[in-house]
């Protein structure tokens, strides 16, 4: 793997249960939990956070590590990670994540396990949190493609979901993480594929027929790996 992550939250609780979630999904990846004060109290802590920067930065180094992105809850999260930053020798090699915290986190891990790179990680960190109906950001932060809405897709697919508890969120986590590491603009039924959010207001149970768009030099690639994991139930029952 080389993106680790690391969740800076004003509770200590709250870090290291989101990164056990995480981890339940994206074991091979290094997710690292920054909450809380030194003293066990609600805040947040310089140190804590510079730590588990560095910590998995090094941690990650030995799989070739190419960058950190961080998750953050509260504003003041936000402000204490930018300062820790400033600690770092190599502050570019990391990303701060505009995104909700375990949405964003979990899909960020699922992409971080299936190769994403550091831009693609925060992606779909970042696409976890936009609204149903509304395109992902790039990877670059800009929208690197047409809109799908502007021409007729290059690829498509129809896949009937299979596996018994249907478009949850550990289906849309995979799906989504996945698709954030492709150069493709993907919709299902209408939604932003890179959408960990938007895939789990599409309430698609069991035999529900997702339909599958996509634009861009990874269409069929997309289409494939979303059929793929259709087929297959997700691994589950």
């Amino acid at each position: 793997m080389t993106v680790s992550i690391v969740v800076v939250s004003h509770s200590a609780k709250i870090a290291d249960g989101a990164v056990e979630l995480a981890a339940q999904m994206a074991p091979d990846v290094v997710i690292l939990p920054a909450g809380g004060t030194d003293d066990g109290r609600i805040g947040t802590s310089l140190e804590k956070v510079l730590a588990a920067l560095e910590a998995a930065s090094g941690q990650a180094a030995g799989a070739g590590a190419e960058g950190t992105v961080v998750l953050t809850d509260l504003g003041s999260a936000v402000m204490t990670a930018e300062s820790a930053l400033e600690f770092l020798e190599n502050p570019a090699g990391v990303l701060l994540a505009d995104a909700p915290l375990v949405e964003g986190l979990v899909a960020a891990a699922v992409a971080a396990q299936g190769g994403a790179d550091v831009q693609a990680v925060r992606k779909a960190a970042e696409g976890a949190g936009i609204p149903a109906g509304q395109p992902a950001p790039s990877a670059g932060g800009t929208d690197h493609l047409e809109s799908p809405t502007s021409a007729a897709p290059d690829f498509t697919g129809d896949f009937e979901l299979v596996n018994q508890a249907g478009m949850h969120a550990r289906p849309a986590a995979k799906v989504a993480g996945g698709l954030a590491s492709l150069d493709a603009e993907v919709t299902i039924n209408g939604v932003d594929g890179a959408s960990m959010t938007g895939l789990m207001t599409l309430g698609a149970g069991k035999g529900t027929v997702l339909h599958v768009e996509a634009w861009g030099a990874d269409a069929e690639k997309a289409v494939e790996y979303v059929g793929g994991l259709v087929e297959a139930g997700f691994g589950e029952p």
